[in-house]
């Protein structure tokens, strides 16, 4: 079956001969490995992208179902060769580590930011309450995040 995926913008196609999901689509067909594989359970949100707007752990997505439908990874909300804000936030304020979790909580972030550009601290932690770190404490995660508000509030 081929599957026309619309990611970042590009259409592209993928091959698929067996029921697969769309993160491994995107990692092992579409080579965007931004987007990682870690519990494949939906637990850790690692995976985590934008699905017709939608955040989604592409993991628990089939391909068939993404089938013309948006999909934003963590390669597309960087623009113009330009870190996105949260992405620099994060790096000035201590949210990444091993940056394995760090392309979810990107994309979580960025979705949050996208549809409250200022939310409190307990909505923060509500919007990301899917992804897991390991490695953070996910105080410099949350201050990343709190540093764009005061930015937009200024």
């Amino acid at each position: 079956m081929n599957v026309r995926l619309i990611v970042n913008g590009e259409v592209l196609n993928a091959e698929v001969t067996t029921p697969i999901s769309l993160l491994k689509v995107l990692r092992d067909e579409l080579h965007l490995l931004g987007t990682k594989d870690a519990c494949e359970q939906g637990e850790c949100g690692s995976c985590s992208v934008l699905l017709d707007g939608d955040l989604v752990c592409s993991c628990l997505v089939m391909a068939a179902d993404a089938h013309d439908l948006p999909v934003t990874t963590v390669e597309g909300i960087a623009s113009d060769g330009e870190l996105h804000p949260l992405q620099q936030a994060l790096i000035d304020h201590g949210g990444v580590q091993c940056g394995f979790c760090t392309p979810g909580f990107v994309v979580a972030g960025a979705d949050l930011l996208e549809r409250n550009p200022s939310p409190t601290s307990g909505e923060i932690r509500e919007a990301l309450s899917g992804n897991l770190c390991r490695c953070t404490g996910y105080g410099g995660i949350e201050r990343a995040i709190q540093s764009l508000i005061e930015v937009e509030e200024r």
